[in-house]
């Protein structure tokens, strides 16, 4: 079996495994279309999202209008008329390796022999067409651009190929400067993309191997189209799948290409078998981002290549993909088929999963099956710092409590700890496991998530100590007070338990304060409108409270911040923002202009920038596409 490292992350009952993140590509600051999805607003302050979607082009009119709906199951889009189709299915073709070019000043100029200037380029030009597009003539002479013969004679001469100074710097300064020109993401579904890439490949041979390496190094499909020619290119010349480190297909969609389900069907651009011949031709392959929109393009070959063919992997998610059809793939792949190496994976699937895991980082099993024999499985050499194990129902909470306190892969290394539930639902934690854990969780922690706990205020002086390192606390239906929040933001003696007893008595020394950037009070009875605007006696919207930046707040109190922002006047300095389910109130940085802008952006969150994030990320990277939907709107 495949050393895969790092990690896992099920959505119900579907699997989403990866190792430790390594350094993504940085994607394109423009909006990437796609259908219910949503990505980061990085223009705009903290919470601020824009849902992808398509749009036509002005100048091509024949291109069909398409919007994007809310929610993740996309609305029909009508079936462009015949003739249209071919300018729909328009795609750049992928650069091909050049060994033949050898610069502009090789260019033959119609057997005259070869350009050596700019006035043999014009000539050439002339030849062909009726001259440059900037020139004009005047009575059939030609207008030469302003000063362009000085130009000429004082430009220094030029490097012989192979010595300007760019082409002497080292391989991995190269590879940092060429890779902001990588644009993971196409401004839209059909215009050509990484244009200024395939500009570095036909500049000279020392950019053109440096910009390859960038150019495969991580491959996004938003579409079945790209996907069909990246696999032709690369069945053609197979050395470009060695370069390939990233399979991404959180922005996929079938959607939007004029297509009804029946052609869909019929193309065959991506099925089971043209994925399985894709990872075959990737053997260094590290991260494959998979997600319920390829659920039925998932066959048992396609999981036993990811989890025994594929020794470089280092993660792998299964976003969504909780069918039931899948879950019999998944288990069959692991299960059945041919005989499996003494080393691979045996039933049952969880528990021994997760035991061959011996270098695990990130575990996401968000909304499944597993159980306590299965966390309990987990090897002591793992070294887990992101763990999800939201709405897990069949987990006790005395071996949970007793797993994140004692097992070695865990209790010393957490840094994002979610345990939220829905308390109307099932409630993982009653009032004694919360006070059995609260002295037990790490220093480490920067995120923790006990929404629907049964927390109350005797767990607040358990609650203080942690509020001096933890960035981010979900509290959601917790049974506390005005007064209870407070104290996190009161750092005196007297109110902290861990606070010396001489200390306590002079009451004079001020405790370090509150690290909190992000505080999930949804669902808390005693917030309302009133007591919330009581600056006197509430500490939330005042300056005390900094760094605090975000306060995630139930969708009965966000519609009346809504309409207190529409009709008072003044401000506090706050303002409410809401995505699907979710609803925030989020303090303006200009309220504070003294005080350093803080962008949101931590190396704990793997390319994420804002608060509350609920998916773990299993690769670094800008958020965005139905990732970003898990993460900020469910």
């Amino acid at each position: 079996m495949t050393s895969l490292a790092s990690v896992l992350h099920l959505k119900p009952t579907s699997p989403r495994f990866t190792s430790t993140p390594t350094n993504g590509s940085r994607s394109s600051s423009r909006r990437r279309p796609s259908f219910g999805s949503i990505k980061e607003d990085v223009s705009g302050i903290a919470q601020s999202f824009v849902d992808t979607h398509r749009e036509a082009s002005p100048a091509s009119p024949t291109s069909p209008t398409l919007t994007s709906p809310t929610s993740t199951s996309p609305k029909e889009i009508k079936e462009p008329r015949k003739w249209e189709l071919p300018e729909m299915q328009h795609c750049p073709d992928f650069c091909c390796p050049c060994g033949g070019f050898l610069g502009w000043k090789q260019i033959r100029l119609g057997g005259r022999g070869l350009s050596r200037s700019y006035g043999d380029l014009r000539v050439l030009g002339n030849l062909q067409a009726k001259g440059w597009a900037w020139e004009t003539t005047d009575s059939g002479r030609e207008l030469r651009p302003p000063q362009a013969d000085l130009a000429v004679d004082l430009a220094p001469p030029r490097p012989p190929p192979g010595t300007s100074a760019i082409e002497k710097l080292p391989r991995e300064v190269l590879d940092i400067i060429i890779s902001h020109l990588a644009v993971d993401i196409p401004p839209n579904g059909y215009t050509p993309r990484n244009v200024d890439l395939v500009s570095c490949l036909l500049t000279s041979r020392t950019l053109h191997a440096a910009t390859l390496s960038v150019l495969y190094r991580n491959m996004t499909f938003p579409h079945s189209i790209i996907f069909s020619k990246a696999l032709n290119h690369m069945s053609t010349y197979p050395a470009l799948g060695t370069l390939v480190r990233r399979l991404d297909f959180s922005h996929f969609t079938s959607v939007g290409l004029g297509r009804t389900k029946q052609m869909n069907a019929e193309i065959q651009n991506l099925t089971s078998r043209t994925l399985l011949q894709m990872l075959d031709l990737l053997p260094n392959l590290k991260e494959c981002l998979l997600q319920e929109h390829l659920e039925g393009d998932i066959s048992v070959d396609v999981v036993r290549k990811l989890f025994m063919g594929l020794p470089n992997l280092q993660a792998v998610d299964l976003c969504g993909c909780s069918t039931q059809s899948f879950s019999q793939i998944f288990q069959e792949a692991l299960t059945a088929g041919p005989a499996l190496p003494p080393d691979s994976i045996p039933a049952p699937m969880f528990d021994l999963l997760l035991s061959r895991l011996v270098n695990l980082t990130h575990l996401d099993l968000t909304h499944t099956q597993v159980n306590d024999s299965a966390l309990l499985a987990i090897p002591e050499t793992a070294c887990i710092t992101h763990l999800s194990l939201s709405r897990c129902t069949r987990l006790r909470p005395s071996v949970l409590v007793e797993f994140l306190s004692t097992h070695p892969a865990v209790c010393d290394s957490l840094v994002f700890l979610n345990l939220l539930t829905d308390a109307t639902r099932f409630r993982l934690l009653e009032a004694d496991d919360v006070k059995a854990l609260l002295p037990k969780l790490p220093r480490t922690l920067r995120s923790l998530n006990l929404g629907g706990a049964r927390v109350t205020s005797e767990h607040v002086p358990l609650l203080v100590p942690l509020t001096r390192h933890l960035e981010e606390l979900g509290l959601s239906s917790a049974d506390l007070s005005v007064k209870d929040v407070n104290q996190f933001f009161t750092r005196t003696p007297e109110t902290d338990p861990e606070a010396d007893p001489e200390q306590k008595k002079r009451n004079s020394t001020p405790l370090p304060p509150s690290t909190l950037c992000y505080l999930d009070l949804a669902k808390v009875t005693q917030m309302t409108i009133g007591s919330i605007f009581n600056l006197n006696q509430c500490l939330l919207l005042t300056e005390q409270s900094y760094p605090l930046q975000v306060i995630e707040f139930s969708e009965k109190l966000i519609n009346p911040l809504r309409e207190r922002a529409k009709t008072q006047r003044s401000s506090v300095g706050w303002t409410d923002r809401e995505l699907g389910r979710r609803g925030w109130y989020v303090r303006d940085p200009a309220s504070m202009p003294n005080v350093p802008t803080d962008d949101g952006a931590r190396s704990w969150k793997v390319g994420a920038r804002w608060w509350g994030m609920r998916k773990i990320p299993v690769a670094v990277g800008e958020v965005g596409g139905i990732y970003g939907h898990y993460m900020f709107k469910k």
